[in-house]
């Protein structure tokens, strides 16, 4: 039979009785009295009895409430025992201030109240970012901005060592990229300088920071822009626009220059093949002319009128050969005479390819001569 239940009374768990019949709710005095019995006998109290409002005086009352201190306590340390290291991080441990272990990600346990542990995000890139003026080697004020990227790469150092290990970057950062920039003139940074000013600025930050034991290891220095300050941009931006006509004009002119100079150097050249060239002809033709002057001069000497004569005949059909015309001057006559010789070659059999002989030319001017001659006689 349940005990809520009609005549249940003996069942029921809470020690009340039901008056004439019908069901009461548990009395929750009692129940919390059972509960602390039950606490009082796992720590060697005394239960409380039923004796109505005399238990309070009988010094019976702190049992209970050491109990319920005691399970609070067990719980807290229970709960500061228990430490979930997450995959990106790890747990530094200090048992009484000492380092006693770093902890891997997962579910650990260590003493409590003995030992502290500093959680340390040891994977995830983190940055900072600066912008700053600073002067140049050259003597130039520029405003340089600045990300840094790192990581902790040594969780003991980076919570122990170092009192702020983020802080100190930022001043180690600050100092490394003005030794840098100001070991550099403007121009290159400005240019095509930026990549190897962030390489030796992440450089020299990773040496401060391995100096001052922060476990900081720098990943990537990005110089993210370079420029004047706003008081002389004006002015600044006038002194690069005419560097950069500068450069313009220099490489037209180197351009230009590229052009020209082979070319001329290439006319001076053919020249002077070319005065070469001549120089081997005329000499050639020199040297040519005095062989044939001797063998002319021995033939001459064996039969000087025969050469003479052949001298002639040749000179004049050298003259005779460039021109079409001829005037003969006749002798005691008043008229001078027009001979077409041009007219005279053309009534030549074509298809002799012989050139006619001077001979032969030579008796048909002859003949036209004392043609002209006797007409005009005939005349008179």
């Amino acid at each position: 039979m349940a005990w809520n239940e009609p005549g249940g009374n003996k069942n029921d768990p809470w020690g009340n009785n039901n008056r004439g019949g019908k069901q009461q709710p548990p009395d929750l005095d009692e129940a919390l009295k059972q509960m602390l019995d039950k606490i009082n006998g796992m720590f060697g109290g005394k239960k409380s009895g039923n004796g109505g409002g005399n238990n309070r005086n009988n010094g019976t009352g702190a049992g209970p409430l050491f109990g319920i201190i005691a399970l609070i306590a067990i719980i807290v340390l229970g709960w500061m025992s228990v430490y979930t290291i997450d995959e990106q991080q790890r747990g530094v441990v200090l048992r009484l201030g000492k380092y006693e272990q770093t902890l891997e990600p997962g579910l650990k346990f260590v003493a409590p109240l003995i030992d502290k542990v500093t959680v340390v995000n040891a994977t995830n890139v983190r940055s900072i970012e600066m912008k700053e003026l600073m002067l140049t080697q050259d003597e130039n004020v520029i405003e340089v901005a600045m990300e840094v990227q790192y990581r902790v790469s040594d969780p003991v150092s980076f919570a122990l060592r170092v009192d702020n290990p983020e802080q100190s970057l930022m001043h180690a950062a600050e100092s490394a990229l003005r030794h840098e920039v100001g070991s550099t003139d403007m121009d290159p940074i400005l240019t095509s300088g930026r990549t190897q000013l962030a390489v030796n600025t992440r450089e020299r930050i990773q040496r401060y920071m391995n100096s001052y034991s922060t476990g900081i290891e720098v990943d990537k220095v990005n110089i993210n822009d370079v420029s004047p300050p706003q008081e002389v941009k004006a002015a600044f931006d006038d002194v690069q626009s005419a560097k950069q006509d500068k450069e313009r004009f220099g490489n037209e002119a180197e351009t230009y220059a590229n052009t020209v100079v082979p070319e001329a150097r290439g006319k001076a050249l053919r020249m002077m093949e070319d005065a070469n060239a001549y120089k081997a002809r005329v000499v050639a033709q020199a040297q040519g002319e005095a062989v044939r002057f001797e063998k002319l001069l021995g033939e001459y000497k064996k039969a000087p009128e025969v050469t003479r004569r052949r001298l002639y005949i040749d000179t004049v059909s050298t003259v005779y050969g460039s021109s079409n015309k001829v005037m003969v001057d006749v002798e005691g006559g008043n008229n001078m005479m027009y001979l077409p010789l041009d007219k005279i070659m053309q009534n030549q059999p074509a298809a002799s390819s012989v050139p006619t002989d001077i001979s032969k030319i030579t008796d048909q001017v002859l003949e036209e001569i004392r043609q002209r001659q006797a007409n005009t006689r005939g005349g008179r």
